[in-house]
């Protein structure tokens, strides 16, 4: 294992809040605002340091204050998705709601996630 986080730190960058924090082993990354072509890579590259310093075993990612995610939002996730697994790291959606919700669910994405409310069908699967 990498460096620990600290138990919590926040940024904001294009209309985009991260607020990462750390119980007990267990990261809760809190996003805020909206995940757009132009705030992706922040996440990304938040997330992806967090998978591979930290690898927590489970890895929440909260969506509750989400206004807004696009194609490039998705793509962020899905990526640290693949890498969670590959680190035999957990990482669940919590707070999926209306747009984001849906564009998971018309994409057939959902299914690739465990989410904290019903799932479209089909229970989550990995992403290797």
């Amino acid at each position: 294992m990498g460096t620990a986080l600290p138990t919590t730190a926040s940024s904001t960058s294009h209309d985009l809040g991260i607020s990462v924090t750390d119980r007990g082993g267990a990261a809760i990354v809190c996003l805020s605002g909206r995940v757009s072509i132009d705030s992706s890579p922040v996440l990304r590259e938040r997330l992806l340091t967090l998978l591979k310093r930290q690898s927590p075993p489970m890895l929440t990612i909260d969506l509750s204050d989400l206004a807004y995610i696009d194609c490039s939002g998705i793509a962020t996730l899905i990526e640290a998705l693949r890498i969670a697994h590959q680190r035999n790291s957990e990482l669940q959606l919590r707070g999926l709601h209306d747009g984001p919700r849906h564009l998971l669910e018309v994409t057939g994405l959902l299914r690739l996630f465990d989410t904290d409310g019903p799932k479209d069908g089909s229970s989550g699967s990995k992403v290797s």
